[in-house]
């Protein structure tokens, strides 16, 4: 369900009403990019039911979809046709079009290719624990969850989210963790890391499918390299990269999680979700714990 996962805080003073949550995406629902148009972002059905509900509620858990349609028109197009454009104004006229006239010209003639352009659609699961408070984006980076909050403030009333703070940063604990070779209680160290150096030299050492219990290892961070990102096992059934920025990536559930359920049902929608969102509703606050706990908004680190 969620290979990337960024989370947020969601301020205690909004209330998780279905209703109105359904009714606050309808009016920001997906609509195809028409000939001339250059970006769509609305939101689509997670169970992928045409015209289905947008809010999708499963084990007291609230699933959304964001869909996110670009055209691209390659610019090494648009400005060989505005050269060839500016080229004859300039035999005709005898005069070289300023900057203002070349702009225009190169926006109406990517108006013009724009009904030939390539369109990429992509789109980013959001999920809604409103007992916990939290809200997770299924994004890879933080400017597309920034998108998807922009759209969830302007849909959903009085819905506030702040990131997660912790008493101490993944990156200090990432570093404890190889460097005495033992993760917190009920989570593995994988076989996967980064290190950088911080220095002007921004040196960067990875290891991939490699044992990490090696005095290698122990020795860079050591000399100073810093961990922006380690792969952990949680109790095993959960495996994922943790990030420097407190980003879970690459998550995958591993052998038996799911067994028995989308397997055996027509639509597993439901099984599936419950069972992944069941899953990381127990490893989030495990993982906040191995940090220090959560930090309180104006807490100082360390308190």
């Amino acid at each position: 369900m969620f290979k990337n996962a960024l989370i947020y805080r969601i301020a205690p003073t909004w209330m998780a009403d279905l209703e109105l949550i359904e009714a606050g995406l309808e009016a920001a629902r997906y609509v195809e990019c028409g000939a001339s148009q250059e970006k769509a972002v609305g939101w689509t059905e997670p169970r992928g039911d045409e015209n289905g509900l947008l809010a999708e509620s499963v084990a007291g858990q609230i699933v959304l979809k964001l869909m996110v349609e670009v055209k691209a028109v390659p610019s090494s197009v648009v400005n060989r046709k505005a050269k060839e454009e500016l080229s004859k104004i300039e035999a005709a006229t005898g005069r070289k079009p300023g900057k203002r006239e070349t702009k225009e010209i190169k926006e109406d003639i990517k108006l013009s290719l724009m009904p030939l352009a390539f369109t990429k659609i992509s789109s980013v699961l959001v999920w809604i624990d409103a007992k916990a408070q939290l809200l997770t984006i299924g994004a890879s980076s933080t400017a597309k969850a920034d998108e998807v909050i922009t759209y969830l403030v302007k849909c959903l009333d009085g819905i506030s989210v702040m990131p997660l703070n912790t008493q101490t940063s993944s990156a200090v604990a990432m570093g404890e963790w190889l460097s005495t070779k033992a993760p917190p209680a009920g989570f593995t160290i994988d076989r996967e890391c980064e290190l950088k150096s911080p220095d002007e030299s921004k040196a960067v050492v990875r290891y991939s499918r490699h044992a990490l219990d090696i005095e290698e290892v122990s020795a860079h961070i050591t000399s100073g390299k810093v961990p922006t990102k380690l792969a952990l096992i949680w109790m095993d059934r959960v495996s994922f990269v943790l990030t420097d920025t407190l980003q879970i990536k690459k998550i995958a559930f591993l052998d038996g999680v799911f067994d028995g359920t989308s397997q055996e049902k027509e639509d597993g929608f439901d099984a599936d979700t419950a069972i992944a969102t069941g899953e990381l509703r127990q490893l989030i606050p495990e993982l906040l714990a191995a940090l220090g706990g959560e930090m309180a908004i104006g807490e100082p680190a360390g308190a």
